[in-house]
């Protein structure tokens, strides 16, 4: 049984619709990417899931259980983490701090503290500096230890590639297949389609808040991620 099942999604800001009738699932231990032009819908689509922008209905189970309207620490608690486009992690608290934000879901299961530093041993050595005194990548490793000490059985990331050099990108990448080794499934959104490609065993294309291709990673044609990418016709 899949892990997550979104049937039918549609999602709203006030008056404007953001997603259409969005359909995807994910598995334990796998990763799905999401790709598509800016304004696509895809932070809406994780938004959603974290129950951050509000759906209808019960478009959206976890593990057999519907989480659609739930407050999002209660979809927290069910096992779904978000690390955020930005990070937004707090300036005014030390790095240490920040990570364990994370663990007031108050989860018995949570990850400790010496799990995240073994997976970020250089967060460990600048535990007690504010979180503004590190670079992007460290920053963003901040951001997804905070995400992990709750013990997601999925993990949701935006733009983890966003502004950081290759060699970071490539670090942190390397982290979260160690990550999803361990039975975590993944959903990350990626601007950068061949790290996409590289990493995940599906991918799902938004275009204009809808589905416009969706297959292995192994198996689509460039031409084909081309269409659905820009809203051209033919992309199936």
């Amino acid at each position: 049984m899949s892990l997550l099942t979104v049937s039918k999604l549609n999602a709203c800001y006030g008056d404007f619709q953001a997603l259409f009738e969005i359909d995807l699932e994910a598995n334990p231990g796998e990763v799905v990417a999401i790709i598509g032009a800016n304004g696509a819908g895809k932070s809406t689509f994780l938004s959603a899931i974290a129950g951050n922008v509000r759906s209808r209905g019960n478009a959206i189970s976890l593990g057999g259980e519907a989480i659609s309207g739930l407050r999002p620490w209660e979809i927290v608690r069910r096992g779904v983490a978000l690390v955020p486009e930005g990070r937004r992690l707090f300036s005014s608290l030390s790095v240490e701090e920040n990570l364990l934000i994370g663990a007031y879901a108050k989860k018995k299961d949570a990850w400790p503290l010496a799990q995240i530093y073994e997976l970020f041993p250089q967060l460990k050595l600048k535990n007690r500096l504010s979180s503004l005194s590190l670079s992007g990548g460290e920053q963003q490793m901040v951001a997804i230890g905070r995400a992990l000490i709750s013990n997601p059985r999925l993990l949701m990331c935006d733009e983890l590639s966003l502004g950081l050099a290759p060699v970071v990108v490539h670090d942190i990448y390397e982290t979260l297949a160690a990550i999803r080794d361990r039975g975590v499934a993944l959903i990350i959104v990626e601007q950068n389609v061949k790290q996409a490609l590289a990493f995940a065993d599906r991918v799902y294309c938004f275009q204009e808040g809808r589905v416009s291709l969706t297959g292995r990673a192994n198996q689509l044609k460039p031409e084909q991620i081309s269409r659905a990418y820009f809203g051209l016709e033919g992309a199936a």
